[in-house]
């Protein structure tokens, strides 16, 4: 079998002013980035925002193997079948972030014949909205320590600056540091830390906001620092709103790009769902919605991450109401549950399936508790046996679940027709869409129902320091927000080496700060960082140019 990058090579893409006509997007609409990316102006959206909405079908998964199960390769394959039944379709996905490409688990534009193009270039810089991000969070940094510097006016503690800087590499040397050495002149020393760039607070309020306007209210209320009474700093006393948004001024507009198919495939913002919200852009959905009939999207890692987050903040914030869920799983990820140690995972081994599929039974249970439709999406592997296949296809009848076996990575749009028409009834039926908690409750008593309803947990404990920060940040009024719990993505626990459905646990709450901004609380799990480190092997010893000009060793 050809690599995904070959197979992305070796296929002629469509002219990108072809695959918007799809949709009815005019070329005057577009802004072009070469022949096979744009971003949808504003002037797009202004036409089509009375439109009728389509309907809004999210793709979440199991708990995964380290290697990925292939969600997005789903969620590509499933736009990629609606097309061939004649759907008007629109994929929505989220921007890959370079640190997973030279890491461990590769890129993200789906697989096989289930993938978006151009691959290298949307895994790569794509149309530079992360940079644009990168930069608008360093300079808010800058202009902090500047201000600093220069007399700190403020009154700043800088012991209590909650700031991080930002860049979007895996790089753990930089998560603990000491800036401002040397002379007088080059600054005030003190500690401070890097994050990766979708973990910036910039990155989720550029995929929450709804427009420019909404955009600068966002970064005027972002929290910096604290001054020596105890109140906020925000961004707008540092007058740094106005030169945020100028950085940001392009990478607001969501990105059009294809499937190896010529589906179309709205790409922008919003990885990473086991630190971030991992949700692409209110803007991309909405749009999305106003142009297609059906709109499929994705959300990160397991349905305990990216789904609750897509559920109780993403659809929340934005008004919006899904018709279904296709809750992915795979043969190798339930092995994986089930204990089959990562060396054996293409062996057939009933018995490790068996006490697996546990993991996939509390996903559907989670799932029905926000009053949801589900259809159970196996994304086929060559290794996957008849046995394996009938046994998870019989257990799925038996809970009474819609299930689908999809060979979209094999075949393309072929090989999720069975999909596509399970997905076409489900989003037929009636449902009961609602948060899991309501915002009223106390900052506690969320992260207890999401610890609690969703992970199974006995209970939730805290460190010292996140339940005094807690209690502080409900005194300054952000009791009320959502909560984005960043918690490991291998397990229902915040213990990565729990696999299947742990019991008997409690989930452990070591930190807790404010998003301001973004509009939601995020309590930090377990041994959770939000700057990853490079694996022994990083996937960048393997990527180069080759003597033709082509990147080669991307995955």
């Amino acid at each position: 079998m050809k690599s995904d990058i070959e197979i992305a090579r070796e296929t002629k893409p469509a002219h990108i002013r072809d695959v918007a006509a799809k949709l009815g997007i005019t070329e005057d609409e577009l802004l072009m980035y070469g022949r096979n990316k744009a971003k949808l102006s504003d002037e797009l959206w202004d036409r089509v925002k009375d439109n009728p909405d389509g309907k809004l079908v999210l793709v979440t998964a199991i708990n995964p193997t380290p290697m990925g199960e292939g969600k997005t390769t789903i969620t590509v394959g499933l736009g990629e079948a609606l097309d061939k039944l004649n759907v008007k379709s629109v994929i929505a996905l989220r921007e890959p972030s370079l640190g997973p490409c030279f890491g461990l688990k590769g890129g993200a534009a789906g697989g096989g014949y289930a993938q978006v193009i151009p691959m290298d270039e949307l895994n790569l810089h794509f149309t530079g909205d992360f940079h644009a991000i990168t930069a608008a969070n360093n300079l808010l940094a800058a202009m902090l320590d500047n201000h600093i510097k220069q007399g700190n006016a403020l009154n700043i503690n800088t012991k209590k600056i909650v700031w991080k800087r930002c860049m979007d590499i895996n790089d753990r040397e930089l998560r603990n540091i000491i800036i401002g050495l040397g002379r007088e002149a080059d600054g005030v020393t003190r500690e401070d830390h890097f994050i990766i760039t979708v973990a910036s607070e910039i990155m989720a309020i550029l995929c929450l906001a709804a427009d420019m306007d909404d955009l600068k209210k966002r970064l005027s209320r972002i929290i910096v620092a604290y001054d020596y009474e105890g109140k906020p700093v925000t961004a707008a006393q540092l007058n740094a709103v106005g030169s945020m948004a100028a950085l940001l001024k392009e990478a607001i507009k969501p990105n059009l790009i294809q499937t190896i198919e010529h589906t179309p495939a709205i790409v922008h913002g919003g990885p990473f769902a086991n630190i971030a919200h991992g949700c692409n852009s209110i803007r991309a959905t909405k749009t999305a919605l106003k142009l297609a009939d059906v709109v499929v999207t994705e959300a990160g890692f397991g349905a305990d991450l990216g789904a609750e987050k897509f559920l109780d903040i993403k659809c929340r914030m934005a008004g919006l109401k899904p018709s279904a869920v296709v809750l992915t799983a795979t043969v190798r990820a339930l092995k994986y549950n089930g204990g089959a140690a990562k060396t054996e995972l293409t062996t057939e081994n009933l018995e490790a399936l068996e006490k697996g599929i546990v993991n996939l039974d509390k996903h559907i249970e989670n799932l029905h508790k926000y009053g949801l439709p589900i259809v159970v999406a196996i994304n086929r592997r060559t290794e996957d046996t008849d046995a394996e296949l009938n046994y998870l296809e019989d257990h799925c009848r038996k809970l009474g679940c819609n299930f689908a076996l999809a060979e979209v990575w094999a075949k393309g749009g072929e090989g999720g027709i069975e999909l596509a028409k399970e997905v076409l009834a489900a989003i037929e039926k009636p449902n009961s869409f609602k948060p899991i908690y309501e915002l009223d409750l106390p900052l506690r008593k969320k992260i207890e129902t999401i610890a609690k309803e969703i992970y199974g947990a006995d209970g939730v404990t805290f460190d010292k320091e996140a339940e005094k920060t807690m209690n502080e940040l409900e005194k300054l009024g952000f009791g009320n927000m959502p909560v984005c719990m960043a918690k490991n993505q291998y397990s229902l626990s915040d213990d990565a080496t729990k696999l299947g459905r742990p019991t008997g646990f409690n989930v452990n709450i070591r930190d807790i700060y404010v998003s301001a901004g973004a509009g939601f609380v995020v309590a930090i799990t377990g041994t959770i960082v939000t700057m990853p480190g490079l694996p022994k092997v990083p996937a960048a010893e393997n990527i180069d140019v080759d003597e033709n000009g082509d990147i080669v060793g991307l995955f």
